[in-house]
């Protein structure tokens, strides 16, 4: 690491500020424009513009035509990226001055346009706000930090600090070593955050070499929670640059550590501002109903909790990534945890999610479980506990192809981000799967070319 600074790598003072208006791509990606600071007020009035089509790139940046239809086929029109500035920050990484937003991407028209990520989260929440009621969220990211020869070498390295004669310490959960090893990289996350004003409270050591977790508090606006943790993505990799390393949301960076998750807590308050999930002592008949809405919901969903090909190798047994569709009171190896059932803190905890997924969809797509949940009186089961759970659970999927098509045929994934984007979604997804059963691996080849 070369600077222990929190200011470490700020720009040359002579180089003038900027305002990025940010858009949030399917996969999580960001995308849009860098403006001049003297130029900002285009942001304000909806002044940009960019194609519809940067909504719907694939991975690798392909606007799949062919498949989807939006791009070249109707002349790749632009959309009114229309910036929230509830969502305005401080850009610490950058010239002085210098700051971002969030937006949403509309039609010209006026209308959110069907492909954007933040416009489906804001069509669920609405449907809480007629009933009244509000979603609480917190989020909880890992991530590995890497070497930064990694971007050359194309093959990750946990850090040279936490490493000896190239091979990793050991399991590093917990460990404080491992945190005080990066301490200033640590610290200039935390200085990012807090010029920021993201809410960043816990960070611990993970299983990994060089993998960390941050908690982001809890927020009574979904939107701004996915905009915090979008937010914190950007900020661990901008200081993984500015120090010369590397860092990285994929599920699962190495087959031999554990893989990276998202974890969303949730609740809801009444008008009045009580959570309507406090069993105050008794059954938690509620959660337990919003809880099974969730469980009814996961396998179709899947897709959306991990939206990659590499995401599929974090699902494995006897690991803290959930392999069953299965809930208990407290127990961490289940996809759904209810931490507490009583009082304020009464919540559900949905640990499916693997770091590399686009919060505005996880949040849609696990409110809209629970929203399934309120409107119906639901039975998620047994409990499992350490002395045991349901037997024969249903189980999330191990295949990015079968995930794909579970998606396709869910009438709860029309309902909640409509059957055009449903569709579109799925077939980008089917290609992503479909070329990677296509593609041959080094793995392959070391494997069978020698003995077959």
């Amino acid at each position: 690491m070369t600077s222990s600074r929190p200011d470490a790598g700020q720009s040359n003072p002579a180089t003038p500020p900027r305002i990025e208006i940010l858009l949030v791509d399917m996969n999580g990606r960001l995308r849009g424009k860098q403006i001049p600071i003297e130029a900002e007020d285009k942001v304000w009035k909806g002044a940009v513009r960019l194609p519809a089509s940067t909504q719907s790139l694939d991975i690798w940046g392909d606007d799949n035509d062919d498949l989807t239809q939006i791009s070249l086929t109707l002349g790749d029109p632009d959309g009114a990226v229309i910036a929230d500035r509830a969502s305005h920050r401080p850009m610490p990484w950058a010239p002085k001055g210098s700051s971002q937003t969030l937006a949403t991407m509309h039609t010209l028209s006026g209308a959110p346009h069907f492909c954007d990520p933040r416009a489906k989260l804001a069509a669920i929440l609405e449907r809480f706000k007629d009933k009244g009621l509000t979603p609480v969220v917190a989020t909880e990211l890992e991530f590995y930090v890497m070497e930064g020869s990694s971007r050359e070498t194309g093959v990750p390295m946990p850090p040279s600090i936490l490493t000896c004669k190239g091979a990793p310490n050991g399991f590093q959960l917990y460990e404080m070593d491992a945190v005080d090893s990066m301490q200033p990289y640590l610290d200039l996350v935390r200085a990012y955050c807090a010029e920021m004003g993201l809410p960043a409270d816990a960070t611990t050591a993970e299983f990994g070499a060089g993998q960390y977790e941050i908690n982001l508090n809890h927020k009574a606006d979904a939107m701004a929670a996915a905009d915090d943790c979008i937010y914190l993505k950007r900020v661990v990799e901008q200081a993984a640059r500015k120090m010369g390393l590397k860092s990285t949301c994929m599920a699962k960076p190495y087959s031999d550590q554990a893989g990276s998750g998202l974890h969303v807590h949730a609740s809801l308050i009444d008008k009045d501002g009580r959570n309507v999930l406090d069993a105050k002592g008794g059954e938690p008949t509620l959660l337990k109903s919003v809880t099974a809405g969730m469980l009814k919901t996961m396998r179709e969903s899947q897709l959306l909790f991990a939206p990659f090909a590499n995401s599929y190798r974090r699902f494995q047994p006897s690991s803290f990534a959930p392999v069953d569709i299965d809930w208990g009171f407290s127990h961490r190896g289940t996809a759904v945890r209810i931490p507490e059932k009583d009082g304020p803190g009464a919540r559900v905890e949905h640990r499916v999610a693997g770091a590399d997924a686009n919060p505005y969809f996880l949040l849609t797509a696990i409110l809209g479980g629970m929203l399934l949940g309120l409107e119906e009186t639901l039975d998620p089961g047994p409990a499992t506990s350490p002395e045991g759970g349901p037997e024969n659970p249903e189980r999330l999927t191990h295949d990015f192809l079968t995930a794909v098509e579970a998606f396709a045929s869910s009438a709860f994934i029309g309902d909640i981000l409509g059957s055009e984007y449903q569709k579109l979604y799925a077939d980008t997804k089917r290609k992503e799967a479909l070329t990677f059963l296509r593609t041959v691996s080094d793995f392959d080849y070391r494997t069978y070319l020698p003995r077959i």
